[in-house]
This record gives structure tokens, C-alpha cells and sequence, in this order.
């Protein structure tokens, strides 16, 4: 069998069994252990190649790896883009062709990592998370993307088949760009930074969302859904949570040495470093505008509680000193002023509406009314 490019053979190592698509690690696995850990999103694994350099390029499907051998022992560029991480017997030949370490087979079964960056002496390996916002469900959903890369191989593995690397396959096959006369590493760099492009048309629709429901509330505050809202915050915070180590893995791949990083690259790789700097602000800004929200409707709320207790407290205050007259009058005694007059009603009734317009005729000249 040719040597595999950009990878050195070492001793074989054994590994655990293939996963069944659990979605929880049990707890004290050894160390290695290759288990697919996560959602089962399709029904066989796919493997596509696309070998090139600046003057060929040769792009489809195979079944096995064993097809890849061609272009392997060749100096090009070599990309294969897995999709389906479930088959763990099928991925195991690949990684077992290249010599992967154990702890990069379970991190890439394993669908729960978070974004890193890992140095190992023959290969860089890169973990991304992919964020994908269902429109008609409103629903984000996450997707792991795992990369290594070689000395002119780069290996991709998708949990689904949704196209999100097309636009790549496009510009090797249109020679857009210097992707084509560039290595693997400027590859990966283009990997990513179509991950991080898609975190901006994210952030587009979740801002849309807030502003919507920033306007809403303006218009008519007792309309706003505040399920709705809260589920807003938690794409946001969830959002968060998958960006913010996205940089610090960008930033440390942009310092660490590394055999299979070039300097030229890795300045598009600060771009993309800028790029995460300025979705993780939106995300922050977007953040203050539904606590904005929240307190505008609190505030509203509070004024009208403050209108509806004002209203009681003057009902109250005029109703004092009626019920003081009234009281008077209550009272149990046989001698008192007026208390047999015929006109001590009606005179009593008025006296009570002249006060109470009196009272009414006050608070509107302060301006409490």
C-alpha cells in the first residue's frame, strides 16, 4: 500500500466497539473509546473526494477508501468530505488508513465537542460547530464539523449531508479565488470561514426577530409573547456559547506554531478571528435588546399600576370625608343638631357633593388628575 500523504504510520491501536447513536456518554469509558454519541441524521455514510492542484482537479463520490488510494501517493491536494457519522465500522477504515490518534476518532463520534483546536505531530485537528435556523419551525439546530488537516490532505467530517461546503467544491471546480494554488491549509481556512459565514445569515434572522419584537412592544406593549421572547434569548445564549470558543481556537491557531499552517494563511485566519469578534458584539448587543424589551415592559406595567393606584388613592381621598359625614350621622344619640329636621337629608346629600366636587376641583388644579 503507497504511503498516505501528509500522515506517518505508528503502531496499531485497538478501539471500542461502534456506537448506537445514544445521546448521553456513559461515565467512565476508557479513554479512546469510539462510540457515536448524538443523533443519527442519515442512513448510510457518504465519502466524496476532489483532488487538485493549480492545473487539474478531479471531484466525486467513492464507496471506500480504498478508491482514494490513487490520489493519495500522488503530491496534490486531496480533500475528503465525509457526511454521516453514525457508520463507526465504515469511518473506522478511513482513520485506521491514516493512522488517526484514538482521541480524535472518539472527538469526532462524539457529536458533543465544543470548537478546539488540537496539535498532533503529523496533523493539526479542528473542531466547528455548524448552526443551521429552521425558518418554518423556528428551530436552531447545531451540527458538528470536524477537520484535519495534513500535509496536503484535509479531512472533513459532517454529521448530515446538508450542502454547506458546495460553495467550496464551486470555487475549486470554477478556479475562483487562490483556493486552487494555495495548499491544505488554505483550505481548512475556507472550511471555516463558510461555517462562520453562515453564522452571520444566523444572526441576520435572529436580529430580525428582536427587532420585530422590539417594534411590537413599542406599538402595543400587553401584545408582546413573552415565550417568544424567551426563546429568542436562548438562541442568543446558546449562540454565544458555541462562537465564544470558536475564537479563542482561532486566536490560538493563529500564535501556535504549526508545521501545517502557513503565515499566509494565517492571516485570512485573523480575518476570520475579526469576523467572530464582531458576531460575538452583535450577539451581545442583541442580548441588551431583549432585556431592552423586557424592561420597557416592565416599565409599562408599573405605569399602569401607577395610574390604577392613583385613581384608587383619589376614589379613597374624596370618599374620607364622606364617610366622615355619613359617620356622624351613624351615630346613636337621640339629641343632635338637626337630627329630626326634614331638610337634614338632602342638605347632608349636598354638602357631601359639594365637598366631593370641591376635592375633584383641588386635585385637578394640582394637576394630579
Amino acid at each position: 500500500m503507497p504511503q498516505k500523504k501528509g500522515f506517518r504510520r505508528f503502531a496499531s491501536l485497538s478501539y471500542g466497539s461502534s456506537g448506537s447513536g445514544r445521546q448521553k456518554q456513559e461515565p467512565g469509558l476508557v479513554p479512546g473509546t469510539v462510540e457515536h454519541w448524538g443523533e443519527q441524521r442519515m442512513d448510510k455514510t457518504n465519502i466524496r473526494i476532489c483532488d487538485y492542484d493549480k492545473n487539474h482537479i478531479t471531484e466525486r463520490d467513492i464507496e471506500s477508501i480504498e478508491d482514494a488510494e490513487p490520489f493519495l501517493a500522488e503530491s496534490t491536494n486531496t480533500w475528503l468530505n465525509i457526511q454521516g457519522l453514525h457508520d463507526i465500522e465504515k469511518l473506522k477504515t478511513i482513520w485506521n488508513y491514516f493512522k488517526l490518534h484514538p482521541l480524535i476518532q472518539e472527538d469526532i463520534a462524539d457529536t458533543t465537542q465544543r470548537p478546539k483546536i488540537e496539535h498532533y505531530d503529523d496533523y493539526s485537528f479542528f473542531v466547528v460547530r455548524m448552526l443551521h435556523y429552521a425558518a418554518d419551525t423556528e428551530e436552531l439546530h447545531s451540527e458538528q464539523v470536524s477537520i484535519v488537516l495534513g500535509e496536503n490532505i484535509v479531512l472533513s467530517f459532517q454529521e448530515s449531508d446538508k450542502p454547506i461546503f458546495e460553495p467550496i467544491f464551486k470555487r475549486l471546480k470554477l478556479r475562483l479565488g487562490r483556493i486552487r494554488q494555495s495548499g491544505a491549509d488554505y483550505l481548512t481556512y475556507a472550511l471555516i470561514d463558510t461555517v462562520v459565514d453562515h453564522y452571520f445569515n444566523l444572526l441576520a434572522i435572529l436580529g430580525e426577530r428582536i427587532e420585530d419584537t422590539e417594534d411590537q412592544i413599542l406599538i402595543d406593549p400587553q401584545a408582546i409573547d413573552f415565550q417568544y421572547n424567551h426563546e429568542l434569548r436562548k438562541k442568543l445564549t446558546y449562540t454565544r456559547k458555541i462562537i465564544w470558543p470558536l475564537r479563542d481556537m482561532l486566536n490560538r491557531t493563529i500564535h501556535d506554531e504549526s508545521a501545517f499552517v502557513e503565515d499566509t494563511t494565517k492571516i485570512y485566519l485573523r480575518d476570520v478571528h475579526d469576523h467572530v469578534s464582531q458576531i460575538i458584539d452583535n450577539l451581545e448587543s442583541y442580548r441588551d435588546m431583549i432585556r431592552g424589551t423586557q424592561d420597557i415592559y416592565s416599565k409599562y406595567i408599573d405605569n399602569k399600576m401607577n395610574e390604577v393606584m392613583t385613581v384608587l388613592t383619589i376614589i379613597a381621598t374624596i370618599f374620607i370625608p364622606l364617610t366622615f359625614i355619613t359617620g356622624i350621622y351613624g351615630m346613636n344619640f337621640d339629641n343632635m343638631p338637626g337630627l329630626h329636621w326634614k331638610w337634614g337629608y338632602p342638605v347632608s346629600i349636598l354638602v357631601m357633593l359639594i365637598v366631593a366636587v370641591g376635592m375633584l376641583s383641588y386635585f385637578k388644579a394640582k394637576d394630579w388628575l
